[in-house]
């Protein structure tokens, strides 16, 4: 059996996989020829990270506040909603763990939920310090992370990886926020080591598993870079995030098939349909894991569009190269959300739903900022506002990112 033979560098993959095949339909000629001239080199680190930079920047933030201060909608349901839910407590005790244990499924449990809520809940407080200026919210964002950089030493069992990626993708929101704005942060380097110690060497290998795990270690791995002030390593993963956005969603340029994941054995047409859980017939917007559930799909395009929106934030704007593969892949698997009936040559005529609260970033900075029409996934996502969080890794991105111009 044929083996293709896996590169050895990442900037290697960078070059590989700089053209994605993107055929853009936007409102202008001017971003399509934005598009054509994207390169790996146009994406590399910039000169001098922007911060806060992480999936939300200072002009976000200050365009949400506004909102909230004309107590304008859908801003103040969504402040409202975030407001309201067991992340903004102030009486939350922190849950770290030396050895945070998550098996498949997080089965065994030991300190995965804890984990992850607890990231959530450091950057739900950052947001809420931001927008009402209540220090205390900015002092328990700042005990969440100080018990946790405090604690952790490793992540253990076969989610090890994932669960590194889901946690390490929120970390570095809240910590963006409380360093750049806040400010006030005596164990802030303490906090950075452990980003670098224990999540960064973590996430930075990827993963040749199920796409939504390389795609969130891609998200922390950038997000993580970010905080930290490391072009190496925002490189790197950028690399990676690259290859596998185009090995995750499929669309005509392609050819026949889609692109083989950049890592693995997986080489051959046979190989290839069984890697995407069965379906053999391929359409636009298709994902490596629709056949498994919409779920799971959800979580690789949420990644997708954070990786991408904090390349805008940070000037160089991955948006108009995976605009394509994201138009559709929204616009696919909303239309199904939305009720149109599952043909027979998608999953055998049958798809589990359950897409979840993660389209906002992605539909505004398509849609709003790129002027493509997007009907299902507008339809979606204005009828599940103001969209919260899953509980891993997505939350209050309509609060963050719906209409969000900046």
């Amino acid at each position: 059996m044929r083996k293709r033979v896996l590169l050895a560098a990442f900037t290697a993959l960078a070059a590989a996989t700089a053209t994605f095949g993107v055929r853009l339909v936007t409102a202008d000629a001017a971003t399509t020829a934005t598009a054509a001239a994207t390169t790996a080199a146009q994406v590399k680190a910039p000169a001098a990270f922007t911060h806060p930079g992480v999936l939300v920047s200072r002009a976000q933030l200050d365009f949400v506040k506004g909102k909230l201060a004309e107590k304008a909608q859908p801003w103040t349901a969504a402040y409202n909603q975030m407001a309201a839910s067991r992340y903004a407590s102030l009486s939350r005790t922190p849950a770290p763990r030396a050895t945070v244990e998550c098996g498949s499924y997080s089965n065994p449990n030991n300190g995965c939920t804890d984990e992850r809520e607890d990231a959530i809940a450091a950057y739900t407080d950052a947001l809420i310090w931001y927008y009402t200026g209540n220090t205390a919210y900015a002092q328990k964002s700042i005990a969440l992370m100080d018990a946790w950089s405090a604690t952790i030493k490793s992540h253990t069992n076969s989610n090890a990886p994932l669960q590194t990626g889901w946690a390490g993708s929120v970390w570095p929101r809240a910590a963006e926020i409380i360093k750049h704005a806040y400010g006030t942060w005596p164990n802030q380097a303490r906090f950075a080591t452990m980003l670098r110690n224990v999540y960064l060497p973590v996430v930075i290998a990827g993963s040749s598993s199920n796409g939504n795990w390389e795609l969130s270690m891609m998200e922390a791995a950038v997000g993580i870079a970010v905080h930290l002030d490391d072009k190496a390593s925002y490189d790197r993963a950028i690399a990676r995030f690259q290859a596998r956005t185009a090995a995750y969603v499929y669309i005509a340029a392609d050819g026949s098939q889609p692109k083989y994941p950049p890592v693995g054995s997986v080489d051959t047409r046979a190989e290839l349909i069984s890697y995407w859980q069965g379906q053999s017939t391929f359409v636009d917007g298709l994902s490596q894991e629709t056949c498994r559930d919409f779920v799971h799909t959800g979580y690789g395009l949420s990644a997708i569009s954070h990786v991408a929106e904090t390349t805008r934030i940070q000037g160089q704007d991955l948006w108009p190269t995976v605009s394509e593969r994201m138009r559709h892949a929204l616009g696919f698997h909303t239309k199904f959300e939305n009720g149109t009936a599952v043909p027979s040559t998608i999953c055998g005529g049958s798809v589990v739903k359950g897409l979840g609260p993660v389209t906002e970033v992605a539909y505004n900075a398509l849609a709003n900022r790129l002027g493509i029409a997007m009907s299902n996934s507008r339809t979606y996502t204005e009828s599940r506002r103001p969209q919260g969080t899953n509980n891993l890794f997505v939350a209050w991105e309509t609060l963050t990112h719906a209409n969000n111009p900046a």
